[in-house]
């Protein structure tokens, strides 16, 4: 009877902590890049208010995160924060709540994480998406996982699209088949979205990226877990030839009329 008692009470604990966490599910979007590639786009605007289809990439992912629940969004801005401060506002538009970490001058991905440490360490698990990406992913399995781990922070994984066709050869030199740019299964790729327990952010730098400084050093710690994803879609917008696919892909995945995309002269 005790033990049984002991279980009851640890899982009616448990459970009052997720229904609180699902009260207020919090995401971090990194939306302070210049997005160099991207010129002339970016000579304006910061390279999450890239019109994808008829909306922003930042649109976009709040509209996809609201989906999932996530009402809370911290934008983590720089370049050109008038832009998304104008358009994004307080959310409410939205039907979500925004709140802004401003960073004064370029501080990486890391270092722009740890500019909001002082929002985001009083608060529980959190998700971090990349500025740049769009995709139909979905992000509770990040939480799910992290929450029934002893990791501190869990990464997005997805095979490695190739960006090329790939012959199927055999008897040497004669080719069976052609696979347009596949998904190469054996090769996993980080797709820029995460679960992070506030404990992590003593691994982020002042100044850095976290791909470079975060994640190899909480890898080597054994801190660092994954959640693998195969047939969603996901695109990152990083030259004028992915802005072009995402644009012409954004319909199908989110049931919008297609638009042009009209360059800038």
């Amino acid at each position: 009877m005790r033990e049984f008692c002991t279980v009851l009470i640890i899982f009616i604990l448990r459970l009052g902590w997720i229904l609180m966490w699902c009260i207020r599910m919090l995401a971090v979007i990194l939306a302070g890049g210049y997005g160099k590639r991207l010129r002339p786009y970016t000579d304006d605007v910061p390279k999450p208010m890239i019109p994808v289809g008829d909306k922003p990439i930042l649109e976009w992912q709040i509209e996809w995160l609201k989906k999932y629940g996530f009402r809370e969004i911290i934008l983590l801005v720089g370049y050109r924060k008038e832009k998304i401060i104008e358009y994004i506002g307080s959310g409410s538009r939205l039907g979500v709540r925004v709140t802004y970490v401003v960073e004064d001058e370029p501080l990486g991905t890391g270092g722009a994480i740890k500019n909001a440490e002082h929002v985001l360490s009083r608060n529980g698990t959190f998700l971090v998406i990349n500025g740049d990406i769009i995709t139909n992913l979905n992000p509770l399995k990040l939480v799910e996982k992290l929450e029934g781990s002893r990791y501190l922070g869990v990464i997005a994984s997805i095979p490695l699209p190739s960006p090329y066709g790939v012959l199927e050869i055999e008897d040497e030199d004669r080719v069976k088949g052609f696979v347009e740019k596949p998904q190469l299964s054996d090769y996993w790729i980080n797709a820029g979205v995460y679960a992070l327990n506030p404990e992590a952010l003593r691994y982020f730098p002042e100044k850095g990226d976290l791909e470079k400084t975060t994640f190899p050093a909480m890898a080597r710690d054994g801190v660092l877990g994954t959640v693998r994803y195969t047939g969603v879609f996901w695109k990152a917008i990083d030259t004028f030839k992915e802005l072009e696919e995402a644009s012409r892909a954004i319909h199908e995945i989110f049931h919008e009329s297609p638009q042009p995309l009209r360059r800038r002269e």
